[in-house]
């Protein structure tokens, strides 16, 4: 057994790593740039060491500082996690010649797979089906352009050394295919340090479906199913699920097999993923083959009952697999969501800053939590957006899918910008829950972006219920303040309207025990019990009998209810104050169409105008960079630019004027 593994991650996959080193007796390691001085993992590791300052390319990519950090702790095996280093051949071939394990494949097999181009002329010859596409080196973009009229329009850019949805774009013109190729491009070059793109044919309405596999180092390889990938917003994948509602027996069994038998065709040992596109008809093509554990491998843990990380380092370690193919049983249901730091409410725009309040969901049998942040630390703008992953089981689809809702109604973050809501409202989509599903199912169902999901009609009578119950105990809290006056005492009236989303609905409000009865115009009662306390910010109850959820805010002198995917404003006034709210002006927002706003915290990559210049609708204005993406922002109509008021170089931050239009011609981007 190892002595000590150095984690050369960060976040939430080196706590999770952690977690089964520390119970197999195997103390860790952990590394950190200046960005994550104070990360939890840095704590929780039983060592730590400093690899570099913040950017990922002066500490987490630097092999030389992680063979110095494996020195200087003593460490005798290296866990790379996802991402940074964990398909990188060299570094293998590094750790080798130190004498330190890789708990991972051989450097061979990663060479074979990490490459995309090679990995798909592997797959062929290991006799897999492969999406048409040119996987030669392509000069310029008006290369790209003739390559694409070849295969057939959309066509897809990937990154040959890509990841985790980075340097990829689907063109559907050939001016996309020129824009496509330079932004892939540079997303590669500043990913990757490999500017290589290739290019393959788009399938449209496709599914991502991935098989799970593992091999030793004896040469026996199994695979643990698949997993259902399919929900993805710019490649990056935002709800994953164990196994496909689409899948059947043979299609399963089909896939399994194709992805063992590449996985032994490269020598595979190691916990690794075979994707695939399927299309509407069940016809499968390979994809690529992460040669890692992946962010969504706790589904197929939750219904194989299996530990990836553990197997991972017994084989590392050259144990053989104890577990035969036929052995492999599925049970259940498992779904994970994704929790990143984003404004879904603003393009899904990055958002950094302090956690100023954080409460996961409580974990139990069928509720699993990874998360790498704590309340009070950072979101560093160096990394990859995501805060956490929730994992619910069920013995079904729909009880699986319920219990991630009512999760993800318990999970409270304040500080930075986040997608919750956003999850909460794909979970409870038709088309998702019918199982319809294709990669390009978020931009089908929310082709002008998302904003918080309505208030069902049915929803309305608990949130009255919740906000009045909250109100209620915050009354009841000033009622006890000491000190009053004897000739005034503080009074909590019976009467009150309950103003929902600008809608006032008139209650009785009566005290019962552990909560209150409401009786709303027309005689129908809401019963709320909860034993809530002010300034809890998930509030659960029952109304009516039927439990609920909710996370909760002051706002003003009113609240904010999350529930089910709605953010609803809630005001509750006495009689008389709501008589007079209805009289209030409503206050109109400054009209900033003049100016070019940065809709994310990130770096001014490159500014493509002049002052005094006039564009065209869809015309580049600039690029902003975030969380290791490029992003152009575009005028939405006729603009002329009047000033600017930014340069490349400049550290942006949310709302910052980049660039002004002259009076007369108003834009925006």
């Amino acid at each position: 057994m190892f002595q000590k593994i150095l984690i050369a991650n960060r976040g939430e996959i080196a706590l999770r790593i952690h977690r089964t080193a520390s119970r197999l007796g195997i103390s860790t390691v952990a590394v950190y740039s200046d960005a994550d001085r104070f990360g939890l993992h840095t704590r929780l590791c039983d060592e730590a060491v400093r690899i570099g300052s913040g950017p990922a390319a002066e500490s987490y990519l630097l092999i030389d500082n992680i063979l110095a950090a494996c020195r200087q702790s003593g460490a005798d095996a290296v866990h790379p996690g996802y991402g940074f280093l964990s398909e990188n051949a060299a570094f293998a071939r590094r750790l080798q010649e130190e004498g330190i394990h890789f708990i991972g494949p051989s450097p061979e097999a990663i060479a074979a797979m990490g490459d995309k181009i090679e990995a798909n002329r592997t797959a062929l010859g290991a006799g897999l089906p492969t999406v048409p596409g040119h996987w030669d080196s392509i000069a310029d973009g008006d290369a790209a352009v003739q390559i694409a009229k070849g295969i057939g329009l959309p066509v897809m850019l990937k990154a040959a050394a890509g990841g985790g949805g980075k340097g990829i774009r689907v063109a559907f013109t050939e001016q996309e295919v020129q824009e496509g190729f330079r932004v892939a491009t540079s997303e590669a070059r500043n990913s990757f340090a490999d500017e290589r793109v290739f290019i393959e044919k788009f399938i449209e309405e496709p599914r991502h479906i991935e098989i799970q596999v593992l091999g030793d180092r004896h040469g026996q390889v199994i695979h643990l199913a698949e997993r259902e990938c399919s929900i993805q917003r710019r490649h990056q994948k935002v709800i994953e699920e164990a196994p496909s509602a689409f899948l059947d027996k043979a299609t399963r069994e089909a896939m399994g097999s194709a992805a063992v038998a590449l996985a032994k065709a490269v020598g595979f040992s190691t916990a690794g993923t075979v994707e695939f596109i399927v299309d509407q008809q069940r016809n499968f093509y390979f994809l690529e083959m992460n040669t890692r554990l992946q962010v969504e491998h706790a589904v197929t843990e939750l219904i194989t009952g299996l530990d990836l990380v553990e197997w991972m380092i017994r084989i590392a370690e050259g144990e053989r697999l104890t577990i035969e193919q036929e052995e492999v049983q599925l049970r259940g249901w498992a779904v994970e969501a994704r929790v990143y730091a984003e404004d879904p409410n603003r393009g899904f725009m990055p958002s950094t800053g302090r956690l100023v309040r954080y409460r996961t969901p409580a974990e139990e049998a069928d509720v699993r939590v990874d998360n790498g942040v704590f309340e009070g630390g950072e979101i560093s703008r160096f990394y990859d957006p995501m805060i956490a992953k929730v994992s619910t089981w069920g013995l079904d689809r729909g009880r699986a899918v319920q219990r991630m809702r009512m999760a993800l109604d318990e999970f409270y973050i304040q500080g930075v910008s986040h997608n919750i809501a956003f999850l909460t409202a794909l979970l409870a989509n038709p088309r998702f829950l019918q199982g319809r599903l294709s990669t390009n199912f978020i931009p089908t169902e929310y082709p002008e972006g998302f904003s918080p999901a309505p208030l069902e009609p049915g929803d309305l009578n608990a949130i009255i219920g919740a906000a009045a119950l909250m109100h209620l105990r915050y009354m009841q809290r000033a009622a006890q303040t000491s000190g009053q006056m004897p000739s005034y005492r503080f009074r909590i009236p019976d009467e009150w309207e309950v103003v929902v989303n600008g809608e006032f609905y008139p209650v009785i409000i009566q005290a019962m025990t552990e909560g209150f009865d409401i009786t709303c115009d027309g005689g129908q009662v809401i019963a709320v019990r909860s034993n809530w306390q002010v300034g809890e910010p998930v509030l659960r109850c029952t109304v009516n009998a039927i439990p609920n959820s909710f996370k909760v805010e002051r706002d003003g002198l009113g609240y904010i209810l999350y529930h089910l995917g709605a953010e609803v404003r809630v005001l509750v006034y006495t009689r008389t104050a709501a008589r007079l709210a209805r009289l209030m002006p409503v206050k109109v927002p400054p009209d900033m169409s003049m100016y070019l706003l940065s809709p994310m915290p990130g770096l001014l990559r490159s500014i493509a105008v002049s002052e005094g210049q006039s564009l065209e609708s869809g015309a580049e204005l600039c690029v902003v960079e975030a969380m290791k993406m490029e992003n152009i922002l575009r005028a939405s109509r006729p603009v002329k630019i009047a000033h600017l008021r930014a340069r490349p170089g400049d550290i942006l931050t949310v709302g910052q004027v980049i660039l002004e239009y002259a009076a007369g011609v108003q834009a925006s981007a």
